[in-house]
């Protein structure tokens, strides 16, 4: 007879409020489409990483459509400096050289994106791998930035301008839970590819399908009204009193925080950025009343 550790009566209520506390996000959550991106600190750790896949797996058995729209900086870097290609950022972007790109792509979709799909796939067969250039999901345009007063050119690096979501939605249809990488082709330049921001592109993707919520990891608690002071973190707040906040970010939070203004304001019901080092973290945001991080809402 197989020896089972013996759960108390005061345990096993516990675990059942845990799953009650759940039934009406499974009741709001079902059936609808949540994006997911996923990238920084959250990719490093081999148990952050195990972590996100079984919280990815679990929404689908639970009958929320999950899609996952990846970055990939640190692995890129540490690959550039592999190969002694110079690493350059101008206003918070990679500069983008043509051997940048070539490596920048691999990365994304050579490596990230199937060992990505294989996490997931270990919990039965439910992820497949796509890239933002395939079927014409992803269409892209190159970009510069302002610095100091200056336009800047950063190589191929461009924004998403064209989201044709139909390949997507007919892997969703199928089952299945959709891992994008975020590269583009180049609108003007056949065969040319370009590194997009996951961030925007999640955004994007959300709008295009459309998504009812948009997550963000990222490598912090949340949005901090009066950074560094952790007491002003912001829970919820709506999209136009986030406009209002945009001048007064953090270079590296205003991406993230633009990709869930813009989603909100495509139609999107909720975007929420949420702090990818804590392991379950998608789980306790969709599935608990009080959620992690900051969610922002329309108004």
């Amino acid at each position: 007879m197989t020896d089972l550790q013996e759960t108390t009566p005061e345990e096993a209520a516990a675990k059942a409020g845990v799953l009650i506390e759940s039934l009406p996000w499974l009741k709001r959550f079902r059936d609808q489409i949540v994006v997911i991106k996923y990238g920084g600190n959250a990719m490093v750790s081999e148990e952050l990483q195990d972590a996100f896949a079984e919280d990815i797996a679990y929404l689908r058995f639970v009958g929320v459509k999950p899609v996952v729209v990846h970055g990939g900086g640190p692995q890129i870097s540490r690959m550039l400096d592999r190969l002694s290609i110079p690493s350059e950022f101008k206003g918070g972007y990679r500069v983008t050289s043509t051997e940048a790109i070539s490596v920048v792509r691999m990365v994304l979709t050579g490596q990230i994106n199937p060992q990505l799909v294989a996490k997931i796939n270990a919990h039965g067969p439910l992820a497949v791998g796509l890239s933002g250039e395939d079927a014409g999901l992803f269409g892209g345009r190159r970009r510069g930035v302002v610095v100091d007063g200056h336009e800047e050119d950063l190589g191929f690096v461009g924004d998403v301008v064209h989201v044709d979501p139909a390949h997507v939605l007919d892997q969703l249809e199928a089952g299945r839970i959709p891992v994008v990488s975020s590269i583009a082709p180049d609108l003007d330049n056949a065969g040319q590819s370009l590194n997009v921001n996951a961030d925007a592109a999640a955004a994007s993707l959300a709008a295009a399908l459309p998504a009812s919520k948009l997550i963000v990891l990222t490598d912090v608690a949340g949005l901090y009204a009066d950074w560094p002071n952790r007491d002003s973190l912001v829970s919820s707040l709506t999209s136009s009193e986030l406009r209002a906040l945009m001048p007064k970010l953090e270079s590296g939070m205003i991406p993230k925080m633009q990709a869930c203004l813009d989603a909100v304001e495509a139609g999107v019901r909720s975007a929420a950025i949420i702090d990818g080092r804590q392991p379950h973290s998608v789980l306790v945001e969709i599935f608990t009343e009080r959620g992690i991080g900051t969610e922002v809402v329309a108004g």
